[in-house]
């Protein structure tokens, strides 16, 4: 079984609402963060792929089910999982638990993307070095 990619997170008073809760929609940015970094780690650029093959990934879907809230200073870990792949999609598992993916669940989703041309944002085939390294992967 591979590992399942994930990045650390620290909550921040910028991420909370006014009673140090952390702000709901800011767990969307978290997955982003650990979507980008799992392509990093792959040593895809996100930036590299726009300017070739002119690619840019946009969130098509999201479904999001918040269980328990993070709250300010605490220690979070966002893991990344694709969990299938289309021609010009993807889909991801993501997790964010408090301290390790063994810990507690806060919020769980699926996150669709799509790959579009950078000029025209039309659907495009996902490139095939993103094909490949998801393969070397297991995923």
């Amino acid at each position: 079984m591979k590992p399942v990619f994930s990045w650390p997170v620290r909550i921040y008073w910028e991420d909370t609402d006014g009673g140090g809760i952390v702000y709901y929609a800011n767990y969307l940015r978290y997955m982003e963060r650990a979507r980008t970094e799992w392509l990093r780690s792959l040593g895809i650029s996100q930036a590299a792929l726009a300017l070739d093959p002119g690619v840019l990934f946009t969130v098509v879907e999201a479904q999001v089910k918040y269980l328990a809230p993070a709250k300010l200073e605490d220690a979070l870990v966002v893991s990344c999982e694709p969990t299938r792949e289309g021609r010009v999609s993807m889909a991801f598992r993501q997790r964010v638990c408090r301290d390790s993916l063994a810990g507690l669940l806060l919020v769980e989703g699926t996150i669709r993307v799509a790959c579009v041309a950078t000029g025209s944002l039309r659907p495009r085939r996902m490139p095939d070095a993103i094909r490949a390294a998801i393969a070397g992967t297991g995923g």
